[in-house]
Formats: C-alpha cells, structure tokens, sequence
C-alpha cells in the first residue's frame, strides 16, 4: 500500500500527547501477537517429531511469504517442495536496467516502515542494508513539489506550503481523535506501543462493528474536521505519508487504520541493490540451526537442478493428503501444503478441487478486492534532478512529486553524484493504473514525459535517459491480476476467514494440511511484514499438522490464538 502527503503520520501524531517513547510497531490491532520477538527466541519456533523429518511439504509461490514459510519449514527438518510460476520473489521485484549496471527498477515493493520489526530481522539476518526512501517531505528528500489544478508548489518541509495544506493535516489529525468519530487513534497508538494486548482488543472490539461498513471517503465526508469538499479534495490528492489515497477512498476505513495505527505508512527505507535479494537469500542461504538436515542445506539444495518446481496446474485431495499437479506434467502428493500465491489463482490460473477449504473460506477468496497498480521507471546519466534549476537557481531543477496529473507521484533515487539516477517517473493507482493498461511503453513514456514538462518546463529529461524505460501493471500480470488486496466496507468477516484459517483443530480432517498464506491472507496486504507474519502463522500449522509443538518458553500464534484471536461479527 502507498499514498503521498503533507501530513506524515509522524506529523499527525505530533498533535496528541504521547506518554511513552517506545517505538510504534505492527503489532495488531486485529491479532495482537508479538511475531518479532517470536522468530528472535533462542527457543526457535518449535519442532516437529524426528519421524516426520525429511517430509516433504508443498510450498505454492516464491515470493517473499512462500520463501519465509520454506525456509522455516527446513529449519524445523521438513524438506519444502517450492513451485514458482514466474520468478522468485513475487512481487519483490528489483529489475536490473539492460546496459546499466547497478541500476535497478523496484517493479513491486520498494519501501518498507520501520515498524515493520519482523520484516527488518529478516532482512538483518541476510546481511542487507537500507537506506531511507526518498518520500514527499521526508528528512531524506532535498525537495518536494505538488502541482494540482495546473498550480504548483515548491517545498523543503511543510511549513513551505500554502495554508490549505496545513488545514487539511490538522483536518486529518482532527478525524482520527474525535471521540464521536470511533478512531481513537491516540489511545490505540499508546497501546500498540506499549503492547498492551487488553486495551488494544478493547479499542478494536469496539471498532471494527463501528467502522468495518464505512469506508474511507464515507469516514472524511462525515468527519466535521472535512466538511469542506476542497479538503478533501486535496487530502485525496496528496494524502499522507507516501502518495494520493484518493483511489483508496471506496476501500474500508479499517484498512485505513491499521496503517496509520501501526506507523507503516511513515519513514520508509529502501533496501540497498534491491529487495528482491531478500527472498533470493531466504532461497539460497543456509541457516545455520537446522534440524535434521546437514550444515549448508538451503532450501535451493533441496531442489533438482536448483530450480523451483514450475507453475501448479492443479490441487485436489487424495487419501494421502494435497495432490498437485504442475505445468512439468509432474504429479506428487504432500501431506501438507501451503499456499501463498495470490488466492484469485485459485479461481483462474489453477484448477482446485473447492473441498480443499471450507466453503465460507471459498467465499472469502471470491470476494477479495484487489487494488491495481503501474509503475513507470528511467534510468538517466546522473542524478540531474539536484542541479539548481534554470529559472531559480535556489531551487533544484527537479524534485519529489505530487500532482493531480498523470504521473501522479514521482519518485527519484540516486546512488551518488557520479552514477547513474533512476526515476520512478509514474506511481497510479486504480482507475489512474487503468488509463495505462491498453499503452505501450513508449506510449506511456511520451504521455508522462509530456505531462511534466507542463511542471517542469524547462527541464528535457529526455536528454538524460540512457537505457531502456521498464514500466508494469500489475493488473495485467498473469499470476498476480493485481497489486495487493484492500478490503471494501463490510468485508472484515471475510478477512477473518482467510487469516484464521490455519487454525484448523475444528476443521473435517479432509480439508485440513493446506495452510494459505500471504500478504492478501494478512490484515495488512500491501506491506510485507503480512507476507511474513502469515508464513509464519502457516509454519505454525503445518508444524501442528505433524504433531509438532513450540517450547513452553516461546509460544506460537496458534498457542495464544484463544487470547488475542481477532473481534468476531455477527454473520447472520
């Protein structure tokens, strides 16, 4: 998920008192469970029976979930079996310019907050670096400019802006801690920082019924703090924290809440060389305290040749567990499988047998609502962007954008003076990423090139571009048809469905071992900390399937499950 902003959340929280400096992380609200602390025990995550060492377990997709859940599975001595369909690293996509080395273009996930604290141990633990991503406003960005309705505005911080913009951060500020309004964003925040799992079940117990109907723009439009239409016409525009939220306003508010809560749309970083060297390390590295399996086993050594298994064609169910067959022709059966592709290629790409999941299950994967999402990337000779600019030497000549035109966002990244710059030239969303879906990529370049010069007029970037653009829509991809799941109003009960389903003690035995997993499976789709959090429910259950178990010292979220499970509504 992403936005833009003059209000960051950090600026939104400056305008309530907070008692505690402990750090803002996603834990909750809807499942309270401390997953950082969990995957840093000495205890590790548990074991599983020395008999059933060795077994193999199906691991549908090799994104950054699917490689977090085998790498665990190996490290418990289970021996995962991936099938990937595309490349490994889903949606983690860091796409090298041809010609240009060093250069990469992030086609999926490029920024990530820092209270994503279970993501960032991962990324620790394979020895990569980040850096802050250059967002609007941030410390990091020399400069930002929003340009809507044909004006523009040049800005090194907010106080740079005009007086609208300040209102509609206070506006902001405003909705989320009107006690008549049913954020009670403040409390909430103080409870997620202190971790304290009694307040934070109760703020959102009486949440989710309040809000779970409403959605974004529905929250605004009755919010006292926005009853001008120009505000919200212009939060919608430039947003918070990363980008215009306009094409999220159809979405549930309660979506909207769990990122500013959990601070995960605020002080992004970016991951030096590429993200994608996450689940390619997940995939490659041998860790170090495997069970069962010798010292340098990964989970690449697992496979033939090195490679994943291809795309899975189809999935049903035999006396001896998940039955899937693959685009190889190849048919084997696992006793347990986990599924962290995108759950619409159930319904499309992979022929599934529906007595796999419980039909109320089934319905949730039906009716999951995906955002689309295109991206439009250059490389050029340098980071021109910084030189002072022809007609005011004491700006620069290019910078950070924002505007109701169609880039939308533009974002620009530089490794040093002397190297090659990229420019994430279009960020859309939605009906704004549709406008570009029947376009070529020249196509694309020309309308965006053309659109800012009326910005910047005096700018050719085209002088500056030496390699070939790479552009994506994601809506459009294959085995993705869309960026990430956002729910509507009145969906929360599907949601549940789908992040509960590893608990599967009260399922027939028929339609237990197949564990779904992945950002759309979390609360939080779009930000990878869900991808790995889910995963790691996953592991749980499959560890439980084989009549594993965590050591007392350090339990499972499916031990605690009873406690902190997520609000239920009424479903009749």
């Amino acid at each position: 998920m992403t936005s833009a902003v003059p209000a960051t959340v950090h600026e939104v929280t400056d305008h309530v008192h907070c008692d505690s400096h402990k750090p803002i992380t996603m834990f909750g609200p809807d499942f309270p469970f401390a997953y950082d602390d969990y995957v840093a025990h000495p205890a590790g995550l548990g074991s599983v029976p020395e008999a059933a060492h060795g077994t193999e377990v199906a691991v549908i997709g090799g994104g950054l979930s699917g490689l977090v859940a085998a790498h665990e599975l190996l490290k418990l001595g289970l021996k995962p079996v991936v099938y990937e369909a595309d490349e490994l690293g889903g949606r983690m996509r860091s796409t090298p310019f041809p010609g240009v080395p060093g250069s990469i273009a992030e086609m999926g996930a490029m920024r990530f907050p820092p209270s994503s604290t279970t993501l960032f141990s991962y990324l620790d633990r394979a020895g990569l670096r980040t850096e802050p991503f250059p967002n609007p406003l941030d410390a990091s960005t020399p400069s930002t400019v929003i340009d809507l309705k044909g004006v523009s505005h040049y800005a090194a911080t907010l106080e740079d802006l005009p007086a609208v913009y300040h209102e509609v951060a206070d506006a902001w500020a405003d909705a989320l801690d009107d006690p008549a309004h049913g954020a009670e964003f403040s409390a909430m925040q103080q409870a997620i920082r202190e971790r304290d799992v009694a307040a934070i079940r109760e703020i959102w117990g009486r949440t989710v019924p309040r809000l779970d109907d409403i959605s974004f723009y529905g929250f605004l439009a009755t919010s006292p703090a926005f009853k001008s239409f120009r505000h919200r016409e212009v939060f919608g525009q430039v947003g918070f924290g990363t980008g215009g939220w306009d094409t999220d306003f159809p979405n549930s508010m309660l979506e909207i809440l769990r990122v500013v809560y959990t601070g995960a749309d605020d002080h992004h970083r970016r991951v030096v060389g590429g993200c994608q060297q996450l689940p390619l390390a997940l995939w490659s590295q041998a860790p170090e305290d495997a069970a069962h399996w010798p010292a340098g086993t990964s989970v690449q050594s697992l496979h033939d040749g090195g490679v994943p298994r291809p795309a899975v064609t189809r999935m049903y169910r035999t006396a001896r567990g998940v039955t899937i067959a693959d685009a190889g022709d190849e048919i084997r059966t696992y006793p347990a499988a986990v599924f962290t592709a995108q759950s619409w290629m159930m319904l499309s790409k992979i022929k599934v047998d529906e007595t796999l999941l419980p039909p109320d299950v089934w319905t949730a994967v039906e009716r999951t609502h995906y955002m689309g999402a295109s991206k439009l990337f250059v490389v050029v000779d340098r980071p021109f962007w910084l030189d002072p600019s022809p007609a005011d030497p004491a700006r620069d000549t290019m910078s950070m954008t924002l505007t109701d035109r169609m880039p939308r966002g533009v974002y620009l990244l530089d490794d040093g003076p002397d190297k090659p710059g990229v420019m994430c030239l279009s960020y859309t969303w939605v009906d704004d990423s549709m406008k570009f879906v029947p376009l070529s990529r020249e196509e694309r370049l020309e309308i965006i090139l053309s659109s800012l010069a009326e910005i910047y007029p005096d700018v050719d970037i085209r002088s500056h571009i030496i390699g070939t653009p790479l552009t994506v829509s994601w809506e459009t991809e294959p085995y993705f048809m869309g960026a990430f799941k956002a729910n509507l109003p009145g969906q929360y009960r599907y949601q549940r469905r789908l992040y509960t389903h590893f608990m599967q003690d009260d399922l027939p035995a028929a339609q237990r071992g197949l564990f779904l997993a992945g950002d759309d499976i979390s609360w939080t789709a779009g930000w990878a900390e869900g991808a790995v959090t889910t995963a790691l429910n996953a592991v749980w259950g499959v560890m439980r399937h084989f009549g594993g178990a965590t050591s007392p010292e350090n339990p499972g979220p499916g031990d605690v499950f009873d406690e902190i499970a997520p609000p239920m509504l009424d479903e009749s």
